[in-house]
């Protein structure tokens, strides 16, 4: 059985980490019969206990912890899965980074390079067969975006033929770190050079995605009010973010991505086909999620075809880039549950004819199936699309950066830390543009051979 290992990183990384074995212990319990080898992403004792009480005295999160700031992690060791951690793989500091990729890219970084490589050459020492790295962490903060992307590039170095997942929040206007136009901007150049396949999310999308399904969740409170969390968020004002709700959309979605190795089944999808058949060109390597349903204590009856449709439309994606305006590179549909073959082809059927592929991939669908549900549904639907439209999510965020690059605006507090220079922003502006141009050349290409066809047809 293949192994995984996650890097969960800042206080982002670690929430959304955190949520998401929370999930993994209570469907390894509900579907234990079904799992022949735990040890895909779980460490499992020699003398495993039967009680959910004491589920995690017998098995171990293949999990490291990062944080320069300890108080989410200190949370988790308080929590009721405590025991789930290995303390040997946790790296803290107190001090924290201060909202700049810098400190925590060039200070924290070397400081623990070598601790960090240790660790992960101790973990990955004990696993068999080592299938990939699932990287989380935020892009606006100093942590996750300097050391995170510090973290990618030693990954990347120590086992460069090991796929890199990168599960990383881009920051929106709403965000409250000033600086984070110059965290997004250095921290996305090292995901261009690093990672293998990004899955953007942001804060902005979630927010508004956790405010239109509220009135299902007020109508679902009883269920919801079994769900048992570590954190809480203060939802109470206007502008107040259901931070717990938004690490649910994101932990639900990499539960659904990782279904396919936790659990047997003769459809299921190999981690290296995502990469195989998603990244047709090394830089080009972001994929949208999209999620149906949306939360799974809503009403869950729902017909395939409306999953579909919800999987396709934005108010359902993670990072929202309208897919009509661009052209499709690779899109992956993975299944879980109660959804029959002629469903899923019908519907992929139903909703090719709506999407603009790449001449060289018109049939770039990727489909796979995993029999066992959710835990709380029948079935549910992750899509995941490589898309040229976003250039435009990219383009937004270049354009902030040069806001306050123009006037230099808290410049001097990254050009302080040692090692740092005006050539990384420089470099980082350039790995940008590439990739916008990279990505709009798909559209090119595409309107080029679309032409073709026509003069043929005349």
């Amino acid at each position: 059985m293949p192994e995984s290992i996650f890097v969960q990183v800042g206080q982002c990384g670690n929430q959304i980490g955190y949520h998401f074995w929370e999930l993994a212990v209570q469907e390894y319990l509900l579907h234990q019969k079904l799992v022949n080898d735990p040890s895909c992403f779980f460490k499992v004792c020699e003398t495993p206990k039967k009680s959910y009480s004491s589920i995690s005295d017998c098995l171990k999160a293949r999990a490291i912890l990062v944080d320069m700031e300890e108080s989410v992690v200190s949370r988790i060791l308080r929590g009721p899965f405590r025991n789930l951690f290995d303390k040997a793989k946790l790296v803290t500091d107190v001090s924290g980074c201060g909202n700049n990729w810098a400190v925590g890219n060039k200070f924290y970084g070397t400081k623990y390079k070598r601790e960090l490589i240790d660790l992960f050459r101790k973990e990955a020492e004990e696993c068999n067969n080592l299938q990939c790295f699932f990287v989380i962490h935020s892009l606006g903060g100093g942590t996750g975006s300097g050391l995170g992307t510090a973290i990618v590039e030693y990954l990347c170095d120590e086992f460069p033929k090991i796929p890199k997942f990168v599960f990383a929040a881009f920051p929106s206007y709403q965000d409250d770190v000033i600086t984070s136009p110059y965290n997004a901007l250095l921290a996305n150049s090292q995901l261009i050079k690093y990672a293998d396949c990004v899955f953007p999310f942001d804060n902005k999308t979630l927010t508004e995605m956790c405010f239109k399904f509220s009135k299902i969740r007020n109508s679902q409170s009883h269920l919801n009010a079994a769900k048992s969390r570590p954190f809480s968020a203060n939802t109470s004002g206007k502008d107040a973010r259901p931070f717990e709700d938004m690490n649910d959309i994101v932990s639900n979605a990499i539960l659904n991505l990782t279904c396919y190795s936790r659990f047997p089944g003769g459809l299921n999808i190999d981690i290296n086909e995502i990469v195989m058949n998603m990244a047709p060109y090394p830089r080009l390597h972001y994929l949208i999620p999209s999620v149906s349903p949306v939360f799974y204590f809503e009403d869950l009856c729902q017909k395939p075809d409306e999953m579909f449709s919800e999987a396709f439309s934005m108010s359902h994606q993670l990072f929202q880039c309208p897919l009509r305006e661009g052209v499709l590179l690779g899109c992956a549909i993975l299944c879980r549950g109660r959804i029959s073959m002629s469903d899923t082809l019908s519907n992929v059927e139903r909703l090719k004819n709506t999407q603009k592929f790449v001449p060289w991939n018109e049939d770039g669908f990727k489909i796979g199936f995993c029999d066992v549900p959710h835990i709380n549904s029948h079935h549910s639907l992750l899509m995941l699309s490589n898309t040229s439209s976003i250039s435009k999510p990219l383009n937004l965020l270049k354009e902030n950066f040069m806001k306050m690059y123009r006037k230099k605006a808290h410049l001097h507090h990254f050009l302080e830390v040692e090692s740092m220079e005006n050539d990384n922003f420089k470099s980082s502006l350039a790995d940008l543009k590439d990739l916008i141009e990279e990505y709009k050349s798909m559209e090119n290409v595409s309107q080029k051979t679309e032409l073709q066809r026509l003069n043929v047809l005349l």
